[in-house]
């Protein structure tokens, strides 16, 4: 058994047709952008996950886009020994999904905001300096899974 506590977690990375990637500017962080993600509630799938952290964050339903490619888990530490929830960090299940829908279906004005802003970006686009330093490890690994990109 491990000595730390992980909450499991989905990530959604939406990519449009012309191969950008949706990411979000947190609302409460000014110049924090990430990719929509969210915990996985008792008794759902990763995939149940996604889809009701996708419409809470962003306002999409599946019928907006594909998933493409799940990978995963990738874990992080709150650090500092902080817990959250009774948990120490995260374990992540990143998905890769096709979106489908015109942009017009992309809100962050919703019922609980979570973010301020969206934009598209080419993977490369991407600055590590938007991340604070307990998700660093996680997204380069991700871009480097995902997009063969080092960050």
């Amino acid at each position: 058994m491990s000595e730390f506590e992980y909450r499991s977690n989905v990530a959604g990375i939406l990519r449009n047709a012309l191969g950008q990637i949706l990411v979000c500017e947190r609302a409460q962080v000014e110049g924090a952008w990430q990719f929509p993600q969210g915990g996985v509630d008792d008794g759902e799938t990763l995939d149940e996950a996604l889809r009701r952290e996708l419409w809470e964050e962003i306002g999409v339903v599946p019928e907006d886009y594909r998933i493409v490619e799940m990978r995963g888990p990738y874990r992080y530490l709150f650090g500092g020994g902080k817990k959250k929830k009774g948990h120490h960090g995260k374990e992540q299940h990143y998905f890769l999904c096709e979106f489908l829908a015109p942009d017009s279906r992309i809100t962050v004005e919703t019922d609980l905001p979570e973010f301020r802003a969206w934009k598209w970006i080419v993977p490369e686009e991407f600055d590590i300096a938007w991340l604070p330093e307990m998700k660093l490890e996680v997204y380069r690994a991700v871009f480097r899974d995902f997009f063969q990109i080092t960050l």
